[in-house]
């Protein structure tokens, strides 16, 4: 299974003064793919949220920029699940160019959390949609553990 794939164009507001998607930009757009990517599986964070009750607040974040993104510039993001375990999970991201260059890629880490913002397992509900999501390809992988 190949990895969820984003695209989005670079608006105005997500470059700096030099024309360069500002480096924050990346993260956001992480976020955008990690939530496309769910609901291309048929539910979304509120579903999440609302139905099931949990709530996967980031732990770790990490971006590895390669070549910067430019204004108008249609990227895309692909995500992957790195792994699930009783109590985290970890999602895979590599960022585009139009022209295919590697922008830059990462990873973040979450918990699984209560409403109360106690830690909690996750139900099986969502254990068996993180087990149908795409996979980190082996590529972005070996990348990702190299960081």
């Amino acid at each position: 299974m190949t990895m969820h794939r984003f695209e989005l164009r670079v608006r105005y507001g997500d470059v700096d003064q030099m024309g360069w998607v500002y480096y924050g930009n990346y993260l956001r757009w992480f976020e955008i793919g990690r939530a496309e990517m769910l609901r291309a599986l048929g539910h979304s964070y509120r579903d999440v949220e609302e139905k099931e009750g949990i709530l996967m607040p980031v732990l770790e974040a990490r971006c590895r920029y390669h070549h910067g993104a430019r204004y108008d510039e249609l990227v895309a993001i692909e995500t992957g699940v790195f792994g699930v375990t009783r109590a985290k999970m970890r999602f895979g991201y590599r960022v585009l160019g139009e022209d295919g260059t590697l922008c830059a890629i990462g990873y973040t880490e979450h918990c699984f959390t209560s409403p109360e913002a106690k830690l909690v397992r996750p139900p099986a509900s969502l254990v068996g949609l993180l087990d149908r999501a795409p996979k980190v390809d082996d590529e972005l992988r070996a990348r990702i553990e190299a960081l």
